[in-house]
């Protein structure tokens, strides 16, 4: 199977500045600005599928292994008796490797993570969406230009939004007693919780990277200076990986998706992580001792949305499917059943009493001010974290 880099084309690294430049503008102002009430937006009335062409047929996804939550595909068949076929996966590694395979083909829509366009953009097996037919003016203005910003290319849209999230710090509430004002990146290798903490390699030297940056240890501009060349990643990288290697004893798990979360907390001994929001505030929506929360140096955000493959057979019935998750019902399904946060106006009034008290609980104060969105992952940035992620896990 060829790499990414056996099928960047010339002018990939001209294109991905590009992308970059196009980021610029999409600080962290504009991607929250609307997002926290949207409700004034709601939409009237009960959601009805109108689209007479996707009244039937069938329907392939490619999705993250905990965004999409029962009811919400049992209740869009019910509604427009679409069958959907559904296939897991639990990182957007696995999701490239799949598409690469198949050049897009067996699937009708897949889940990219916005940050990824640049890599995605070079795979080309995306087919440009047709927004005549989407109702993208329910969409919080902030989570759609989290995809146009980064997605459009040649004049045309190639990503939707589908829910956002972050990623910080979660640990058992009945072994570990911590507060937001002494919260951080670095409290994941205090000594207390040595051969206890859990965490996905590559995040976890993000993670160090933005505590020494806060410590003034080894600054990096919040750890975005490592996205400006080769060179500086590498210098960046070295001093966190080190760290993390001396350090590696701190490490009860490496995670690679929402279950193996889960269970580190519940059955395999992990105390505290750097997770996702989704896995540990879902056990915390269930009763359990855990809970999730941004530290002082900001909770990663990111939002996963949706692309057509270039080899989608239902057209009709995918447009349908997007168009039913992008009601304010539905988002809101998605949110209260995933612990993820939705995109779609009017989703707020629709969410859970106990949704909305774990949001508050993850993001108090100024956390939200202080988040920190993932920049474009660049095929070149990607491959060299990888590397360094390698080099910690194998240690």
């Amino acid at each position: 199977m060829p790499k990414l880099k056996d099928v960047m084309p010339k002018d990939a690294t001209s294109s991905a500045m590009k992308t970059l430049e196009a980021a610029r503008a999409f600080n962290r102002r504009t991607f929250f600005k609307g997002a926290l009430g949207a409700g004034a937006a709601l939409a009237s009335g009960p959601f009805l599928v109108r689209d007479a062409l996707a009244s039937s047929g069938e329907l392939s996804l490619l999705i993250w292994s905990d965004e999409l939550p029962d009811p919400v595909v049992p209740e869009f068949t019910k509604k427009t008796g679409i069958k959907v076929r559904t296939t897991p996966f639990s990182q957007n590694e696995e999701q490239i490797n799949k598409l690469q395979a198949t050049d897009g083909e067996g699937f009708d829509l897949c889940m990219p993570s916005f940050s990824r366009a640049p890599e995605f953009r070079e795979l080309e097996v995306f087919a440009p969406l047709d927004t005549s037919k989407l109702k993208l003016d329910t969409l919080i203005p902030s989570m759609l230009e989290g995809s146009t910003s980064l997605w459009t290319w040649d004049g045309k849209l190639y990503h939707v939004p589908h829910c956002w999230g972050s990623e910080a710090i979660s640990w058992r509430t009945d072994l570990a007693k911590l507060d937001y004002k002494n919260l951080s990146y670095g409290t994941l290798w205090l000594p207390e919780f040595k051969g206890k903490m859990q965490g996905r390699p590559h995040s976890l030297l993000l993670g160090i990277g933005l505590w020494m940056d806060a410590t003034g240890k080894l600054p990096s501009n919040r750890m975005r200076d490592s996205y400006k060349d080769e060179e500086t990643a590498r210098r960046i990288y070295d001093v966190i990986t080190k760290f993390a290697v001396e350090n590696k004893a701190q490490v009860k798990q490496f995670w690679d998706g929402a279950d193996k979360t889960k269970s580190g907390f519940m059955e395999n001994g992990c105390v505290i992580g750097q997770t996702w929001d989704g896995p540990p505030l879902s056990l915390k929506k269930q009763g359990k001792p855990v809970t999730y929360m941004a530290p002082q140096e900001g909770a990663i955000a990111w939002i996963d949305g949706w692309s057509m493959t270039k080899g989608a057979k239902n057209i009709e019935q995918a447009y349908a499917f997007l168009n039913f998750i992008h009601t304010p019902e539905i988002s809101a399904m998605i949110a209260n059943g995933s612990g993820y946060n939705p995109v779609v106006k009017g989703a707020d009034a629709f969410l859970s009493e106990v949704a909305k008290k774990n949001f508050a609980e993850a993001y108090p104060d100024d956390a939200l001010a202080k988040l920190w969105r993932r920049p474009p992952d660049t095929s070149w940035y990607t491959q060299l974290r990888n590397q360094y992620a390698e080099k910690f896990k194998a240690a």
